[in-house]
């Protein structure tokens, strides 16, 4: 994923322009970031599309100035001669995981299609320190990666939000959000602010085309840490994905939704050290989340990882394998739980049940 081609040429060509547009407004956004982060930085800032960087003036050093613009960057020094410039995307951050000690991204996702959100924020949570501040601002409105053709200075595309949404997708995404307010900005746009925080527990990795979405009952502590789902030693999902042929590369979910169309989430984000830890509420509530994932990604199959789940926010009596109720538009599959404390099942049945969601209901296999 990278900026519409259109868009990046506009702001190459335009990027003095647009600077100067805009020299003298509001530096609230960046001013809220540090004072979230209280004094010197213990780790990097990084402000995600910076353009000439009248924001990252306000952030304290160190600070990153990141944009894939290079025009944009070559006036990053006239105003945040501190910021050290990067060129990259928003949705591929060259930085180590958990590097960063927060983040500032204004308008910046506007300019990714809304289906590709939650990966590009899966990466930012990748980057951040836990507990580390985030300020976001979108605009607002029902606006699906379209061309704004009265746009003043070129016809850009943008995505607009509905403030329900936008909060789903940020707490998939693995932060816990403490302020989501609607801004008028001027007499255009009205925008979402979004000041959140880089939960303990694992983003959502999903998008467009899913065939699988596999849905764990609440990511463990140690999954947490090391930002992969089921990836505690001992839990056999990763071994029994590989013998399905659900994916080909072992504990990278990433390449998994890349390759073979197979995205992960849970039905509980919060982390545990075990998930009896949980309650009935927290599934219910959790049950509405993938619901609505469901409804707005549409993924084939929806796999529930994990009996206790299911029955505790669906059906009391449920059975491994195909359930009656679907999800949006997506069958449902529960499947028993691939933990190592789960001596009933073997590797070879937890294959057999994998393969088995991945061909869906019709018994086709996905390739």
């Amino acid at each position: 994923m990278s900026l519409d081609p259109k868009t990046a040429a506009i702001y190459r060509e335009k990027a003095r322009v647009w600077r100067d547009a805009r020299v003298g407004k509001s530096g609230e956004l960046a001013l809220r970031l540090a004072e979230a982060v209280g004094g010197t930085p213990t780790a990097p800032l990084l402000d995600i599309g910076c353009g000439p960087g009248l924001l990252a003036e306000y952030l304290p050093e160190p600070v990153i100035g990141l944009d894939p613009i290079r025009e944009m960057l070559d006036l990053l020094p006239e105003h945040a001669p501190h910021a050290l410039p990067v060129q990259a995307e928003s949705a591929h951050l060259p930085f180590a995981t958990g590097s960063l000690g927060g983040a500032l991204g204004a308008n910046v996702y506007v300019h990714v299609d809304r289906r590709l959100l939650p990966m590009a924020l899966a990466e930012l949570h990748r980057v951040l320190q836990p507990d580390a501040p985030i300020e976001l601002r979108v605009f607002e409105g029902d606006q699906d990666f379209e061309v704004s053709h009265d746009d003043s200075i070129g016809p850009r595309r943008f995505s607009r939000w509905q403030p329900d949404a936008l909060r789903a997708v940020i707490d998939g995404a693995g932060f816990k959000i403490d302020r989501l307010d609607l801004r008028t900005d001027g007499d255009r746009w009205t925008t979402i602010d979004v000041s959140a925080q880089r939960a303990h527990t694992l983003p959502d990795i999903v998008g467009p085309a899913m065939r699988l979405l596999m849905c764990g009952l609440n990511p463990s502590v140690y999954s947490a840490d090391v930002g992969i789902g089921f990836g505690r030693p001992g839990n056999r999902f990763w071994p029994a994905a590989l013998m399905a042929g659900v994916v080909s590369v072992d504990r990278d979910p990433r390449h998994a939704l890349e390759h073979h169309g197979m995205g992960m989430t849970d039905l509980v984000k919060r982390a545990t050290p075990r998930a009896d830890a949980l309650s009935n509420d927290e599934y219910r509530n959790g049950l509405a989340r993938v619901t609505q994932l469901c409804e707005w990604l549409r993924p084939e199959v929806v796999c529930f990882v994990g009996l206790a789940g299911w029955r505790a926010a669906a059906d009391r009596t449920a059975k491994a394998g195909w359930q009656d109720r679907m999800l949006g538009p997506s069958a449902v599959y529960v499947m028993p739980s691939t933990s190592g404390l789960n001596a009933h099942a073997q590797l070879d049945d937890l294959a057999e049940h994998l393969a088995t969601a991945a061909a869906g209901p019709d018994g086709v296999a996905h390739s």
